[in-house]
């Protein structure tokens, strides 16, 4: 298999199947084993999903040993197949116990999310390396990337009400060890160049000149100002998800049943109509839709169809916009670096919307107060219009970065390429911020 070829095939399987199909499938299955086989309380289980994105939010971690830490002279391939067998290993394991105790539970939940992250940053630094060689293919290779996710999650979700019946939540756990075993397959057949000569002694001085390197960048304006925005607007959209869960199933009181325009333009208008797209649970709560003659599902599933059309209008250019803010030399890292972001904004919003769900009494049988949880999260929602200023307001086709910082020096005395690009990249910006 080509090497395009093999990195096209690693594409679907992470971000299509490993990502997509199993978000959709694990976010149900997680959910009813919350509440049906731990018996938590809807506060509790949206502080615990907060806890189970933590290996999401140390996606620096994961990048920086992909990038400075070879295994047999490779910097990818080993980590797909650790990555398939940690998760495989524990969904698996997660699948076949009974009357597993909560603490244990979360750690095979978190081993979990730590094989589908491990997975995602290596083939992050994947993708992002082919569009640092043809940055005008950026923007193409993100919206294939975001294509994969999104068919996979729209099959994930489709089929995994019917599994979680069928099989039970347990059940759906031992399937989705399938597309882990995909991703060792990934690691099989992925192509790159055999790194020789590589000293593990310097380990340490990599780590450092990494991190050195990384918080060079992000001292650059046009760096850290679109990594606050990405938080900001992720930290203030609180998650109430789960109180909407307890609530959709619960049988006396819920529903009947169980790129070319600029960044800035684009995340106004996404932002909006996300703020917007939150008052639909409103009417479903109220039960306006019912005085019209629409069923509850009718708008649950439109309501579900229209929030994910607009959230990945919303990410889209953050991901474009992201992919070109990461300097030469440690772009696995730096791009898992803007990712935590990301999940750190999700895990702030997650425990805060623990709290607003606690604070409004929102229990697994009172929903008194849900439309106000509601209401306080779709104004909180619109509030990153405010900071849009942030945002880069240029073309995203053109190049962002000072050049000095997307240069790669050749040296033919360094035997190491990986430290080689780390330290002319430390030396470069070094050099740079001296000048100035």
């Amino acid at each position: 298999m080509s090497c395009t070829g093999a990195l096209l095939l690693g594409v679907v399987i992470v971000y299509g199947i490993n990502q997509g199909l199993c978000l959709g499938l694990s976010k149900i299955s997680t959910q009813y084993y919350m509440k049906d086989e731990q018996k938590l309380q809807p506060s509790e289980a949206q502080v615990y999903h907060g806890i189970i994105m933590i290996p999401w939010i140390v996606k620096p971690l994961w990048g920086l040993l992909t990038d400075t830490v070879p295994i047999a002279g490779r910097r990818r391939r080993p980590y797909f197949i650790l990555a398939g067998m940690i998760g495989a290993i524990s969904m698996i394991t997660l699948s076949l116990e009974n009357n597993i105790y909560l603490g244990f539970a979360l750690l095979l939940l978190i081993c979990g999310s730590a094989g589908a992250a491990v997975a995602d940053v290596t083939i992050d630094a994947c993708v992002t390396e082919n569009s640092i060689g043809h940055p005008s293919l950026a923007g193409e290779m993100q919206s294939l990337c975001g294509l994969c996710s999104s068919v996979g999650q729209l099959i994930g979700y489709t089929i995994s009400g019917f599994l979680v019946h069928m099989i039970g939540s347990k059940g759906v756990f031992g399937v989705l060890s399938i597309p882990f075993g995909l991703v060792i397959l990934v690691g099989m057949i992925i192509q790159e160049p055999l790194i020789r000569n590589c000293s593990y002694k310097r380990v340490s001085q990599k780590f450092l000149d990494a991190g050195k390197a990384m918080w060079m960048a992000l001292k650059c304006p046009v760096v850290w100002r679109p990594c606050l925005y990405m938080y900001l607007s992720l930290s203030v959209s609180l998650h109430i998800h789960e109180g909407m869960f307890y609530w959709y199933t619960d049988a006396k009181n819920g529903p009947s049943f169980s790129k070319k325009s600029p960044f800035r333009r684009v995340l106004f208008w996404a932002q909006l109509l996300y703020g917007a797209s939150g008052m639909l649970d409103l009417i479903l709560v109220l039960r306006i839709n019912l005085l019209f003659g629409v069923p509850d599902y009718a708008l649950v599933v439109f309501d579900a169809a229209v929030s994910h059309m607009i959230g990945r209008l919303k990410w889209l250019p953050l991901l474009v916009l992201s992919s070109k803010l990461c300097p030469s030399g440690i772009e696995g890292t730096f791009f898992a670096l803007l990712m935590s972001i990301d999940h750190v904004g999700s895990f702030t919003a997650s425990w805060a919307g623990g709290l607003l769900l606690h604070s409004l009494n929102v229990t697994r049988t009172t929903f008194d107060n849900l439309w106000l949880a509601i209401s306080i999260r779709s104004l909180f929602r619109v509030l990153p219009i405010g900071i849009l200023f942030l945002i880069p307001g240029s073309d995203p086709n053109v190049l962002i970065l000072p050049p000095e910082m997307l240069r790669t020096k050749k040296d033919n005395n360094t035997t190491d390429p990986i430290n080689m690009e780390m330290a002319s990249l430390v030396n470069r910006i070094d050099h740079t911020s001296l000048d100035s």
